[in-house]
């Protein structure tokens, strides 16, 4: 398809007088998608889809367009009626660059059979089966193709695979229903261990589950498992995009170079780890990829851009452009290194639910899971939450699951005083980090 895009840019170049400058990308994905409910496999199949995006700058106006049907002539032509309409931005794209080696497409993810993903499923659903629970499992399997290429030089193509897996359990017991999910994304098909992981992450949280106590309540220890951190994270993490710099919103625009967090607190993007679905040589604009340090010892470092958020904003890109066929690029995450995960290439030692993070606490709660996370304007760092997953923590131990509580709490004053990382650090979706101990989050019963 790199014949394509070097055709399309010749055609750009001859509307003389009409553009100086363009990029474009192709993208092909195969995705093969199986899901099993209530034990059984319900659907199974493989789709295909494919698409070129073309972005011109006409006089010093940018405009945008994609294609799924390979004509040309019209894709340039709807690029140039965007530009008309389009803002005025000085954009000058990446030449010809070496780029860093990292390995995104594996055999035996690229090569699996249909058959060989549904075992994996239906492995998954013998061993979660019991009593009284209902399983469902689904995966999905990627196989992508990029090529991008610009009017100055600039290329990149690179081939992945991904896969991810997740399972979920279901109880229902009178007017009690609970809830339990697990999943694990990848550039491989996951082996023994990590289906091992997954068996015993939900069996662990289950029983843990089935016995329901009183919620604590007052200003207390929180510990957020991996995947109860979201709620956190997810106002630092917005606001680190150069596109809330961009637009003024960020509460750590003028904060580069300053302690905001505790000393233990770091997060690292990393582009180049192997194994990981979202690991890439070069970004959706042809901008080489590089680990990118945003947070180092609770000292802002930087922040991530894509070139048009770059350039208004005086900086150069970070090579985090992301786009889509029809979509203009915008800055996207890759990987997310956090707390004590240094490196993203290992897994945490364990230590149970919590990461060894419940001794000591006579009382406070243990959150795996929350409700409406990301709603509402989260970017001031406030957030409050009931939650779907949390657990009681008396004198060190788990004594049961809580219902109708909520957490609340600021995460910029929360991670100024960080209590403790545990020994837990795992990926969860595209980020890695181990469960955290907050002091002084606001638990209400409901």
């Amino acid at each position: 398809m790199k014949n394509a895009i070097v055709q399309l840019l010749d055609r750009v170049r001859r509307q003389a007088g009409r553009a100086t400058n363009a990029d474009a990308i192709w993208r092909r994905v195969e995705r093969t998608s199986i899901a099993f409910e209530w034990g059984r496999l319900k659907s199974a199949g493989v789709n295909e889809e494919s698409g070129i995006g073309l972005r011109v700058l006409r006089e010093g106006k940018a405009g945008i367009a994609g294609s799924t049907s390979g004509d040309l002539d019209g894709l340039i032509a709807r690029a140039f009626e965007s530009a008309d309409l389009g803002e005025t931005v000085e954009l000058t794209f990446p030449s010809r660059a070496a780029l860093p080696g990292v390995p995104t497409e594996y055999a035996a993810a690229r090569d699996a059979s249909l058959e060989a993903l549904i075992t994996i499923g239906r492995e998954l659903i013998e061993r979660l089966a019991r009593d009284g629970v209902q399983v469902n499992v689904s995966l999905e399997r990627e196989l992508g193709e990029t090529e991008i290429g610009n009017s100055a030089g600039g290329e990149g193509a690179y081939r992945a695979t991904g896969v991810g897996v997740s399972a979920d359990v279901w109880r229902v017991s009178g007017d009690d229903v609970l809830a339990i999910s697990e999943s694990l994304e990848g550039g491989d098909l996951p082996d023994r261990a990590a289906l091992d992981d997954i068996v015993r992450s939900i069996t662990t949280r289950l029983d843990a589950a089935l016995k329901i106590v009183e919620s604590p309540a007052g200003s207390l220890p929180v510990v957020f498992t991996p995947a109860g951190l979201s709620a956190v994270l997810l106002p630092i993490t917005q606001a680190l995009s150069g596109k809330a710099v961009l637009q003024g919103i960020s509460p750590l625009a003028s904060k580069v170079g300053e302690t905001v967090f505790d000393p233990a607190f770091s997060i690292t993007d990393n582009p180049l780890l192997a194994g990981r679905a979202c690991s890439r040589p070069v970004d959706d604009e042809g901008v080489p990829s590089q680990i990118t340090t945003l947070v180092e010892r609770g000292v802002v470092k930087q922040f991530i851009y894509d070139l048009e958020t770059a350039v208004r904003s005086k900086t150069r890109s970070t090579g985090h452009g992301r786009r889509g066929i029809f979509s203009k690029p915008a800055p996207g995450y890759t990987n997310l290194i956090l707390g004590n995960g240094e490196g993203g290439s290992g897994k945490g030692e364990g230590g149970g639910l919590g990461g060894g993070l419940l001794d000591g606490i006579r009382d406070g709660l243990l959150v795996d899971d929350l409700i409406g996370v990301g709603q509402g304007n989260v970017i001031s760092g406030a957030f409050s939450h009931p939650v779907a997953l949390a657990y009681r923590i008396s004198n060190g131990a788990i004594t049961g699951r809580v219902k109708d509580a909520a957490v609340a709490g600021n995460a910029y004053d929360l991670l100024k005083r960080i209590a403790g990382w545990g020994n837990d650090a795992r990926w969860y979706g595209s980020r890695f980090g181990p469960s955290l101990l907050l002091e002084g989050v606001s638990v209400a019963g409901r």
